[in-house]
């Protein structure tokens, strides 16, 4: 069964996941370092880690699989996810793999290194109605990917 994860500090596409998990009746992690508001639905549960640096992700690291969606922007993150044969998305729609994780991950290094040299400034570009329309439809692409796969492991066709 496929899950969703989201590393919710800061995600600003939540309401989209619990919109799309409805549809599908996915089970959805809201993983966090504090409370947050989740919708009354048995499909989502907060999940609270300790407040250590990068436990949220420790945690869904632990937690993820084959067939899981992890929604992060956290892009190390996604590296070792990606490790644990998860697929992710991030909220603006980009889809790692593992031929895309280390151009993103050099990429970032980089963009520390510029901003420790004083270079380059502020954060990412602000997020866009057109952002959000993406991440759904990735979203929905990668369900439906995860769900051929798995009808194609019981030898199931994708017709009815």
């Amino acid at each position: 069964m496929i899950r969703l994860f989201v590393d919710a500090d800061g995600c600003p596409v939540k309401n989209e996941v619990y919109r799309v998990a409805r549809r599908y009746g996915l089970r959805v992690y809201i993983v966090s370092n504090g409370r947050m508001n989740v919708p009354g639905n048995g499909l989502f549960e907060m999940v609270v880690v300790d407040g250590r640096f990068d436990a949220a992700d420790d945690w869904i690291v632990g937690q993820a699989a084959g067939t899981d969606i992890v929604v992060t922007s956290d892009i190390p993150l996604a590296a070792r996810c990606l490790g644990k044969g998860a697929r992710v998305l991030d909220p603006k729609g980009r889809v790692f793999s593992e031929n895309s994780i280390g151009d993103a991950l050099a990429s970032r290094e980089l963009a520390g290194y510029l901003r420790e040299m004083g270079v380059m400034g502020g954060g990412p570009p602000p997020f866009k109605p057109r952002d959000r329309s993406l991440f759904l439809q990735r979203l929905d692409e990668l369900i439906q990917a995860v769900m051929r796969a798995e009808r194609a492991a019981k030898g199931e066709s994708g017709s009815d």
